[in-house]
């Protein structure tokens, strides 16, 4: 099942600030929604372990993140993908653009994803309304983050 989302966020923080929190492991472990291990690999890349729930079905996803088109500090694509065991899979990539706005930053996304295995059969809508929740609580979260 293929899933598309964008969506853009005004942060209260100037673009090299914003960059570096972009970057920071530490930033992005508390920010993730149920990410359990967040580590740095040497190739501008994450292995990363994070707990999800959608609807009835719970799963510990392990994969890798990798980084590229790397334009600091304006951007770059972050694809990864991820395997939870009898759940099935996802794996997708985002374009990730920082602009300045109004005296802060505005942080521009547009992710394309695909999942597989017992989540694709939950259905486009249940899955849809997660990926947005699970979008909203990582601003909401990198919000906090970069204002601190």
């Amino acid at each position: 099942m293929a899933m598309t989302m964008n969506g853009e966020v005004q942060l209260a923080a100037p673009r090299e600030a914003v960059w570096a929190k972009l970057n920071d492991p530490e930033v992005l472990k508390v920010c993730i929604p149920g990410c359990e291990e967040l580590e740095k690999t040497e190739d501008n890349g994450f292995r990363a372990v994070a707990k999800m729930k959608v609807g009835p079905v719970s799963a510990r996803f392990k994969g890798k993140v990798m980084l590229s088109d790397l334009d600091p500090p304006n951007g770059y694509k972050i694809s990864g993908e991820g395997e939870g065991g009898v759940a099935g899979f996802a794996k997708g990539g985002a374009t990730v653009a920082l602009a300045d706005k109004d005296g802060g930053t505005l942080l521009s996304y547009n992710v394309e994803a695909q999942i597989g295995g017992k989540l694709a059969q939950l259905g486009q809508r249940l899955i849809n309304g997660t990926a947005k929740k699970l979008a909203d609580e990582f601003f909401a979260n990198f919000a906090k983050a970069v204002q601190s």
